[in-house]
């Protein structure tokens, strides 16, 4: 079989201060050296599941179909997780059953799942599939092996799903689902669901001394140093930013900070 450069993506919360990232890309490259290897992300916090899933859903829209997406963040590791391969929406998945795909899909019954078989004789460590059942399944699928063939057929994935904001005519509450390299904290607070409740030049957010409200375009519309909510491009969701600042640190707001905007009709 004649092996094509292909795109594999890697995302994990191992940090790249160890070694676990590279010794995984070194297994894919030994068994396909033309592989296209892209780091999303090393830098997901360590076992945090729903913040992978939110980052994925920021860049894996963007990748052309038949990219294979290896996903590691696995706190379950050598428990009775299943470890899996998914194909939906022309695209693969290769990592834990732990909820995270279910949550980057939106479904916990995409096209084709299932529970993997070893792809070579090697052993696998029982703390670090990664490099030892992971690695070797998605540099095969990478390099053209059927799907079919990396394991035995499953129906469904370990559900999870996202928490969504609480609204009424009054008031949207919801929550920091992250906070980017600059400190912008971006909700789980939709445009659309806004829209529906108020306009939003009336949208009111108030933290302790810190009132906005309104919500702008862009972050320069407002002077240097100065609040403010603007739809971003993830999805239009709400962020609280500052023009040239950092709002997570000025306002002690972090992943899963409740967000409370006050709304008039």
């Amino acid at each position: 079989m004649e092996l094509c450069p292909s795109i594999v993506t890697l995302t994990t919360d191992f940090g790249t201060s160890d070694g676990y990232v590279s010794a995984m890309k070194g297994i894919m490259l030994g068994i396909n050296p033309h592989l296209n290897l892209i780091d999303v992300s090393h830098d997901v916090q360590p076992f945090d599941i729903v913040g992978a899933a939110f980052l994925l859903k920021q860049s894996l829209r963007h990748f052309p179909e038949n990219t294979v997406h290896l996903v590691v963040v696995d706190p379950g590791v050598g428990s009775i997780r299943q470890a899996i391969a998914i194909q939906h929406e022309g695209h693969y998945y290769v990592g834990p059953d732990n909820g995270l795909f279910t949550l980057l899909l939106e479904t916990d019954t995409p096209e084709q799942i299932v529970k993997l078989i070893k792809t070579d004789s090697a052993p696998i460590s029982m703390t670090f599939h990664g490099r030892d059942l992971f690695a070797p399944v998605a540099a095969h699928l990478a390099s053209g092996l059927p799907f079919e063939q990396c394991g035995y057929r499953l129906t469904h994935l370990y559900p999870l799903e996202w928490q969504p904001p609480k609204c009424n005519a009054n008031e949207i509450i919801g929550h920091v689902v992250h906070v980017d390299h600059f400190g912008n904290c971006i909700t789980n607070i939709s445009r659309d669901l806004i829209e529906q409740y108020s306009d939003q030049k009336t949208v009111l957010f108030s933290m302790g001394n810190t009132v906005i409200q309104g919500i702008h375009s862009t972050y320069s519309d407002v002077p240097e140093g100065e609040m403010l909510m603007l739809y971003g491009s993830t999805n239009n969701l709400l962020e609280i930013a500052i023009c040239l600042g950092n709002a997570s640190t000025h306002l002690d707001l972090q992943r899963s900070s409740p967000i409370h905007l006050q709304l008039s009709p």
